[in-house]
């Protein structure tokens, strides 16, 4: 049994000596950093996706491995969209933290700088969260877009009947 399964893993005190708040960052392309120093190593920035939650009393973003966590920063969102995959005519979106699951059209938004934002891991503990679609993951959309009726933007569509998203400037 990891001791996150005790139902008060997340109100314990930080050890002795030590603080649940921490300078590890995530920025608004995915790298994390510590102490303002790129984390390089690519098994514990791998890690380091997979052990992104919430707090569960105030929402915080923190990082937790089942045996400890500390809070942590994030610039703009915890997950990251690395690409796309089709299948039957549906886009898999596959994710910073290695999972994979369905695009739901209805949850997409542009930003003003034209990045693409969607809602993942609904059914997630803290769940649902904000994934940021990397400019590859974009490209790879290509195959679901349609043009939209007369303003110059684009439809996602895909095989399922889950809806369409219009994109602006598709």
């Amino acid at each position: 049994m990891k001791p996150s399964e005790h139902p008060e893993f997340f109100r314990f005190p930080a050890p002795e000596g030590r603080s649940r708040e921490s300078t590890i960052r995530l920025d608004g392309e995915g790298r994390f950093f510590h102490d303002e120093a790129v984390v390089e190593h690519p098994k514990l920035r791998d890690a380091l996706h997979t052990w992104i939650a919430r707090h569960p009393d105030d929402g915080r973003y923190i990082l937790t491995n089942g045996y400890d966590w500390t809070y942590f920063i994030v610039d703009d969102v915890p997950y990251f969209v690395r690409s796309v995959r089709a299948e039957d005519g549906d886009a898999i979106l596959v994710l910073s933290d290695a999972t994979e699951e369905p695009l739901d059209p209805a949850t997409i938004r542009v930003n003003e700088r034209g990045e693409l934002y969607v809602r993942v891991k609904a059914d997630a503990k803290g769940g649902p969260f904000d994934a940021k679609m990397t400019r590859f993951a974009q490209g790879q959309l290509g195959p679901f877009l349609q043009p939209a009726e007369g303003d110059g933007s684009a439809c996602v569509v895909l095989a399922t009947k889950r809806g369409r998203a219009t994109i602006p400037g598709g």
